[in-house]
């Protein structure tokens, strides 16, 4: 087949697993959003605005990413806002054929209104039941707890997981900052999760050694693993990834942007893939990172050589790794993945 083109990618079906609420506004909407709040932002001059909120290539690490997100929470504090950046989030994703989508984020950190926490997860529940219903976009949420914030209050995010689930809520997360704020810290929140049958996954091996990735695995159950990009620096563990099938939530352009890799060049996932393990692409930020879900398929095409027959593999992954029934994964797998990448490839 001749190269894989951007128009092209955007017409296959594609799965996001690892997408952040708060990463992945419109700018136009934040500047919106803050005009009709009064929030007062660092800059109202829309270049200037994504110039700040923008990783490029001046990001020095994790943390130095994340302070673009007191940017997009201070105008995400009331239910309109949430219902709002939700609901356009599935709106985005269907323009580029994303047929699920799972979104993360962590309800108090949205509270500096006062709403409550059920409030919080109400509102994005509906804006995407909207965008379902509207976009056809099937979704789900994951709440998160916060690795530098306390143990305690990853505690509370796991309670709402287990209020919400079956309602709109498919998982656990642990996101932030992840040097110096292990994961242990937050087993007894991962326990309750467990014990409720809710599925969890937790950002390892991002900006902390493979070690963070054994944490996930062995003291909280993570089922997923956020990122995993270290994970080749250990052998043993990797194989071990690999024989348990534990799916990895690859951020490739994010990667490159918080230093988690140098360059795409040594980016481990060409290896992690041809070795076998079970990774999956997403966006992470959306916003923050500059992209779209077709676009880094365009980088893996692009970077790597990858063909049709590869994206439909990666996919499969994730298809394979989502949060939902067995019998809906089924169902996205023969009805809407193969059937879509078939129906291409005969064009």
């Amino acid at each position: 087949m001749s190269p894989l083109t951007l128009d092209f990618i955007e017409k296959l079906p594609k799965t996001d697993l690892h997408c952040h609420l708060d990463g992945s506004l419109r700018l136009e909407t934040i500047l919106d959003l803050a005009q009709r709040q009064k929030v007062k932002l660092p800059a109202e001059d829309p270049e200037k605005l994504f110039n700040l909120i923008y990783a490029g290539d001046v990001c020095e690490s994790l943390d130095d990413y994340l302070k673009a997100f007191d940017i997009t929470l201070s105008v995400m504090q009331t239910e309109e806002s949430l219902y709002r950046t939700s609901y356009e989030l599935v709106e985005d994703c269907a323009r580029e054929n994303v047929r699920y989508l799972e979104v993360r984020y962590s309800p108090m950190l949205h509270q500096q209104r006062d709403l409550r926490l059920a409030q919080i997860v109400e509102a994005v529940i509906q804006g995407l039941r909207a965008g379902e219903r509207d976009f056809g976009v099937r979704s789900g949420v994951i709440l998160c707890g916060i690795r530098s914030i306390s143990a305690e209050s990853s505690m509370r995010m796991a309670e709402l997981c287990v209020a919400f689930k079956n309602r709109g809520v498919i998982g656990f997360d642990l996101a932030g900052s992840e040097y110096n704020y292990p994961a242990k810290d937050h087993k007894q929140a991962f326990q309750l999760i467990l014990n409720n049958n809710v599925n969890c996954t937790a950002h390892a091996g991002e900006a902390y050694g493979p070690e963070s990735i054994a944490q996930a695995i062995h003291y909280c159950g993570a089922h997923r693993i956020g990122h995993g990009t270290r994970l080749r620096e250990n052998g043993d563990l990797l194989n071990y990834v690999n024989d348990h099938r534990i799916p990895l939530e690859i951020c490739l352009s994010s990667n490159i942007q918080t230093r988690a890799a140098p360059d795409l060049e040594s980016h481990p996932l060409p290896f992690f893939y041809t070795y076998g393990l079970r990774v999956t692409i997403n966006t992470d930020n959306r916003l923050m990172s500059g992209i779209t879900m077709s676009s880094e398929f365009d980088v893996c095409a692009r970077a790597f050589g990858w063909t049709l027959d590869d994206m439909q593999w990666l996919t499969l992954n994730a298809a394979k790794s989502a949060f939902f029934q067995f019998d809906l994964r089924l169902a996205m797998i023969d009805n809407v993945i193969k059937p879509g990448y078939a129906a291409l490839r005969s064009a």
